[in-house]
């Protein structure tokens, strides 16, 4: 088990690192420059490469790489080259934004999800089953802007039951904060919960042909306890590795979220920076989401590992 989990630690290392470069690759590619757009459309050759020099843009690209991931690493992403504020500092709190509106709608999608999933597979072929089906169904081939909008048109605009943009700051009380994000957390409720009931679906129900499920009905017991009793705990890892990708597109996957509702999180800063063309913030806010979503999928292998004993031996066949 300790090998194991060394392995998928070191994994996730390289991962980290092949995604740094990929992040710093892309920014690099990004057409136009912090120069251009902090000095405007006014500025003249000479000005623009005395302010490049002075933000240190003259120095090659690799020479910036291993500046930028090795301060990274130390927990130093540098300041921003639009206002030189420490970029540590300011992304700190939208991430605590960010991870508060995650769990939110963690917290509603994760039971509601999985429960539904489970009701689904003891009423297979049923109307609970098709209609579960169809709104999951549904919910996926929505864009996650639309259900955004159509939330705020109904709820906001129509009915005036919350407000329409989600701004919160820290002194706010958590029951007043619980209910200006109650929008966005509900849309991204409706995203991630149609992707983790399918999948507890299909995972119980790929159980069920297991000879140890028909002796179970063998001996008389009900389909649900024989789902929930047997089905449930193998199917457990499937399961969870699910739960974890959709947790990560929670942290991930809240860019659109954000702007739209202009909840003041990290994929908002995100934005703000591409806007300006400040580097330094989007690839931090870049390599902070990376490393969000490879913790999430590292500790879903440790997870599955720990559920299924079957996963900690090598096959027969080896």
């Amino acid at each position: 088990m300790l090998r194991l989990l060394l392995i998928r630690i070191v994994l996730a290392i390289l991962t980290l690192f092949a995604v740094s470069v990929l992040i710093f690759t892309a920014t690099e590619v990004l057409p136009g420059d912090v120069a251009s757009a902090v000095l405007g459309q006014g500025a003249t050759p000479d000005s623009l490469k005395v302010f490049r020099a002075e933000l240190g843009l003259d120095r090659p690209a690799y020479v910036r790489y291993f500046e930028w991931f090795t301060g990274a690493i130390q927990g130093d992403f540098g300041k921003a080259l639009t206002n030189k504020r420490d970029i540590l500092k300011s992304i700190t709190p939208r991430f605590e934004n960010t991870m508060f509106l995650a769990g939110f709608a963690a917290v509603i999608a994760v039971p509601l999800s999985v429960g539904l999933g489970i009701l689904a597979a003891i009423n297979e072929g049923k109307w609970i089953d098709k209609l579960v089906n169809i709104v999951s169904l549904a919910a996926i081939s929505v864009p996650e802007f639309f259900i955004a909008y159509l939330l705020i048109l109904f709820f906001a605009v129509k009915l005036a039951w919350f407000p329409s943009l989600a701004t919160v700051f820290y002194d706010m009380p958590f029951t007043t904060r619980l209910y200006v994000a109650a929008l966005p957390a509900v849309t991204l409720t409706m995203l991630v919960a149609a992707h983790m009931m399918r999948m507890t679906r299909s995972s119980v129900l790929s159980i069920m042909s297991q000879p140890y499920i028909e002796m179970a009905f063998l001996k008389g017991l009900s389909r649900s306890r024989v789902i929930i009793h047997h089905a449930l705990p193998n199917a457990a890892a499937p399961i969870i590795a699910v739960i974890a990708l959709n947790l990560a597109y929670l942290i991930v996957g809240v860019v659109v979220i954000e702007v739209v509702f202009v909840y003041p999180g990290i994929g908002q800063f995100m934005v703000d920076g591409v806007s300006k063309r400040d580097l330094p913030v989007v690839q931090a806010c870049g390599l902070v989401f990376a490393a969000a979503f490879i913790i999430l999928n590292t500790v879903a292998d440790v997870l599955s590992i720990l559920v299924n004993p079957r996963l900690r031996k090598p096959s027969m066949g080896k």
